[in-house]
C-alpha cells in the first residue's frame, strides 16, 4: 500500500481512493507494482506467442496439404525434387528433400553396394533428422507458455500476500478497522491475483492446444516419411541390378 493510503488510514480521513485499474496500480506498494508489471509483460508476450503460433500452424498445414497433393499427383519424384529443392520452405518439403538428397548421393555414386539396406537406413535417418530439427524449431517459446501458465498465479498470489500484509500493518498502526479504510488496500492486493489468472489461463489453454497441434503435425511428418521411405524401398528393389546410377523415380 502506498504512503498516501497509509496516511489516509492513520488520520481516518475521507481521502477518495481511485478504484479504477490504473488507480489501484498507482496506489499499490512498489513490490506489488513490480509484480503487476511482470504479469502484464508476461501476458503481452504470451499473446504475441499465441497469435504467432496460430498463424504458423495454419500456414504449415496449408503448405503441407499442397505439397502432399503435388507428391501424390503422379509427377516424377526427381522432377518434383528439382522443383522444390531450390526453396524448401516448410517441414514436409524439407523432409522430402532430405530423403531425396540421400537417395541421389548414393544413386549417383559408382559403388552399387550402397544400394542395400544401409541406404534405406540412411534415408530414414536423414528424414528423421530433418523432422526433429523442424519440430524443435516449432517448439520454440512453448516452454515460456508453460512457465507463465504454471507460475503466474503464484506470482500474483505473492503480490496479494504482500499487499495484504502491508494493509494489516497499516490497520494496526492506525487503529482503524473501518471497511472503507481497509477495502482500498485489499483491492490493490487482490488486483495482483486477478492479473496472475489473466496471464496464466490463456497461456495454459494455448500451451495445451499447441502441444496437440504440434503432436499431430509431427505425426503427419512421420507418416509421410514412412510412406516416402516405402516408395524408395520399392524403387530400390526394382533398381538393383538394373543400373548403378539409377533411373528416374
Amino acid at each position: 500500500m502506498s504512503d498516501r493510503a497509509v496516511e489516509a488510514m492513520s488520520v481516518g480521513t475521507s481521502v477518495v481512493h481511485d478504484m479504477s485499474i490504473w488507480g489501484l496500480f498507482m496506489q499499490a506498494d512498489w513490490v506489488v507494482k513490480t509484480v503487476i508489471i511482470i504479469l502484464v509483460l508476461a501476458s503481452i508476450w504470451s499473446w504475441g506467442i499465441i497469435f504467432e503460433k496460430m498463424r504458423t500452424f495454419k500456414k504449415l498445414n496449408n503448405l503441407a496439404q499442397k505439397f502432399e497433393n503435388a507428391f501424390w499427383s503422379g509427377e516424377a519424384l526427381e522432377r518434383l525434387y528439382e522443383r522444390v529443392n531450390k526453396k524448401p520452405g516448410e517441414p514436409m518439403t524439407r523432409t522430402f528433400c532430405a530423403g531425396m538428397q540421400e537417395w541421389k548421393l548414393t544413386a549417383d555414386s559408382k559403388d552399387s553396394s550402397d544400394l542395400g539396406a544401409s541406404l534405406s537406413q540412411r534415408i530414414d535417418r536423414a528424414m528423421a533428422t530433418s523432422i526433429n530439427r523442424d519440430v524443435n524449431r516449432l517448439e520454440r517459446y512453448m516452454t515460456f507458455l508453460a512457465t507463465v501458465g504454471s507460475t503466474a498465479p503464484f506470482i500474483g498470489l505473492f503480490g496479494t500476500v504482500w499487499g495484504i500484509m502491508n494493509s494489516f500493518a497499516a490497520i494496526a498502526g492506525s487503529q482503524n478497522t473501518s471497511l472503507a479504510v481497509v477495502a482500498p488496500g485489499i483491492a490493490e492486493a487482490l488486483f495482483a491475483t486477478a492479473l496472475g489468472l489473466v496471464a496464466a489461463i490463456p497461456a495454459v489453454v494455448a500451451y495445451n492446444k499447441f502441444s496437440t497441434d504440434l503432436g499431430r503435425y509431427a505425426d503427419r511428418l512421420d507418416a509421410f516419411s514412412s510412406e516416402f521411405s516405402s516408395i524408395l524401398g520399392r524403387h530400390l528393389e526394382q533398381s538393383r541390378g538394373y543400373s548403378r546410377k539409377g533411373g528416374e523415380l
